[in-house]
This record gives C-alpha cells, structure tokens and sequence, in this order.
C-alpha cells in the first residue's frame, strides 16, 4: 500500500494499493520495499508490470496522473530519483530487468538500458551527478556507470564502464542491499566477495577501488556532516569514519543494545536533527550526536 496520512492525527487521507488498484508485478516475492518520491505535486512509484513500471500520482488525492506505458518491467527493490538532462527533467529507476529515464512531465520512455544480469533482487538506488547515472547490485551483478546525453526526442544512454566478478574482480562493487553513497569524486559501501567482501572506496569516474578495509563486516551506510555512519547488520555495530579515499580512519564505534534478528539488520541509518536513528525491525533507537 502508498498512503497519505495527515500529520496531525495520523488519519488516512488516501490509499492505494501497488498491486491491487495499479496492477503492479515485482520481480520477486518480497513484497515492495521502495521510498515513494515527492517531486512538487506529484507522487511517484514503482508499482511495476503491464499498464506501466512506473506511476505519478497527485500527492493530495492518489489520483493517477500517468503510468510509464512504454515501459513494463517488473518492479525490483530501488527508488526512483530525479535528474535532469539536457533541460529535460526526467525520473531515474532501477527495474526488474533494466535502468530507465522517464519524463517527469508525462512518463514518456526516454531511455532503457537493459541489465540481463538482473535477477534475484535489485536495492540500491541510482545515483545521478552530472549527467552520470551509477547503479550497482548485488549476487554477481556488480556496478556500472552510464553517461547520459540528449538525444532528441529521447536521451542516450552509453556505458562508460561494467565492473563485476568477470571484468574487473579487484575494481567492482556488488552491493546487495546495504546502498553506497558519493561524496565527492568517490562512491563509499560495502561489496560482496568474492571471500568475504569488504567495504570500498571506488573512484567515481573511473571505476577505479582506490581504498578498502575489512575492519567491519557487511552492513549499510549513510553520509552526514563530514563523517560516513556504517551500520553492521551482523550486531548492529555503528561506526564513524572519515570519507577519505585513503583509508579507514574510525572515529569511534557501539553496538544498540539489542537487535530483533542477529545478522539481518537490513535498515539503514539516518541522522537529522542531531539525532541518529539506528533501527532492526521493530527495535528503534535514537541517539544525540550532536557536537558538544
């Protein structure tokens, strides 16, 4: 379900149903796990399959503004972001089979590049940084970046270079579900294997893994105030280090006092406020970390 809630009093203003009233199809059976996105007036998501992957709805009513008729994939795990190219404001996907741009304005295909790697689960999100589009997955897939260019009526989309377990073993990233971030000129997460993975530090135009450190195991990552937060989903271990593209340099580390599934704690971090919230299901902690 995509609801809108009214903040006062958590009260239902609209819902709608992903795979009932939109005929949304996933590409696999865990259910959705995106992060609708708020751009103006519209609402979009990924319900997936035949009356379009992709869907904009009016925040205020759940009305149907648009489906991505031209574009059926299956929905997969990602969130749609915004980009714009060559003037053209477009929305960026990950589906079930390929990465896509959609009009922002009517949800007209711009371009596809197909990924028949793609199998099993695709999480991390897209990241957009002048006119680079890089998206990176996990069991084998790997990482790619994409150059986007106009190319009336559409866009185009060319590689600029496919990192996995058969190109580039030492340079790839394969990240299953913990995302990466960019800072800077570098892309910082965790890649799996092959061994036992690492966390990286990937130069973002060339591909390039520049620093890597094993001194905590899988987990997910968020970037505030300087400082990189990396949450092991092993214990729900937390730590501060530098986004440095030299090497590990840890500003200290805890653990939450308990955690609702050893070795699946699959959120992410997130800090606002001051505050960094640290949760594992229905475990929720908040922490001051502010500067004193």
């Amino acid at each position: 379900m995509v609801a809108c809630l009214d903040v006062a009093s958590g009260k239902i203003v609209w819902e709608k149903s992903l795979k009932g009233d939109l005929n949304g199809q996933m590409m696999s059976g865990w259910g959705y796990s995106e992060s609708p996105l708020i751009d103006g007036d519209k609402l979009v998501c990924t319900p997936g399959g035949s009356k379009g992957t992709l869907a904009a709805l009016d925040k205020k009513t759940g009305e149907v503004l648009w489906r991505s008729k031209e574009l059926t994939d299956p929905a997969a795990y990602s969130s749609a972001i915004v980009a714009e190219v060559g003037g053209v404001r477009q929305y960026l996907q990950t589906t079930g089979k390929a990465v896509v741009g959609v009009a922002a304005k009517d949800g007209k295909l711009l371009w596809r590049h197909p990924k028949p790697e793609y199998r099993t689960a695709v999480i991390p999100t897209p990241i957009f940084h002048n006119d680079l589009v890089y998206v990176t997955a996990g069991y084998q897939v790997g990482c790619e970046l994409l150059r986007l260019s106009s190319n009336s009526p559409g866009v185009k989309a060319e590689s600029v270079y496919v990192n996995n377990r058969k190109s580039h073993e030492q340079d790839n990233v394969e990240n299953k579900h913990g995302g990466v971030v960019l800072v800077g000129d570098h892309i910082y997460g965790w890649s799996d294997g092959p061994g036992r993975g690492r966390w990286v530090c990937q130069d973002f135009k060339t591909g390039k893994v520049v620093c890597q450190s094993e001194k905590l195991g899988r987990g997910s990552i968020t970037y505030a105030d300087g400082r990189l937060y990396c949450y092991a989903e092993r214990d729900g271990t937390v730590v501060l280090i530098e986004a440095s593209p030299k090497e590990w340099i840890e500003h200290g580390r805890f653990k939450i006092p308990k955690t609702q599934k050893p070795g699946s704690v699959w959120t992410h971090p997130v800090v606002a406020n001051g505050r960094l919230y640290l949760r594992d299901q229905e475990l929720l902690y908040c922490y001051d970390v502010r500067a004193n």
